[in-house]
């Protein structure tokens, strides 16, 4: 079970950063995971002591290797081979808020639209 290297998709699907291995390579074939800095191809062996950047749902996971593992474990085990250095997010207070509009309301009103105009400082 554990070894000197895994490959990085197979060791993300292990320690359960995506739910299927495919999911983990095709997020490397689109250059979302580095291993120490470095675009990662799916098959790039990590060891313990590496890096790894994830990019999930638009933000980073900063997660190191502890242990190589390459079956999917128990939640506990999964834990025990990964650190996650990630930063916590930032309060909800911190973040802009981006106004929506209602799905099926049509083109906006010319009202509506100066508004928006003014929100986006295109006045």
């Amino acid at each position: 079970m554990t070894d000197a290297s895994a490959r990085v998709d197979s060791w993300l699907w292990a320690v359960r950063v995506y739910k299927t291995r495919s999911a983990a390579t095709t997020a490397c074939r689109a250059g979302h995971v580095r291993v120490n800095g470095e675009k990662a191809k799916a098959a790039q062996p990590v060891k313990p002591g590496d890096e790894l950047r994830v990019r999930i749902s638009g933000f980073d996971r900063i997660l190191v290797v502890r242990k190589t593992i390459t079956k999917r474990v128990g939640a506990v085990l999964a834990a025990e081979a990964v650190e996650d250095r990630t930063p916590p997010p930032p309060p909800r207070e911190m973040t802009a808020f981006v106004p929506r509009r209602d799905r099926g309301a049509g083109r906006p009103t010319k009202r509506e639209r100066r508004d928006i105009d003014r929100l986006r400082g295109r006045e």
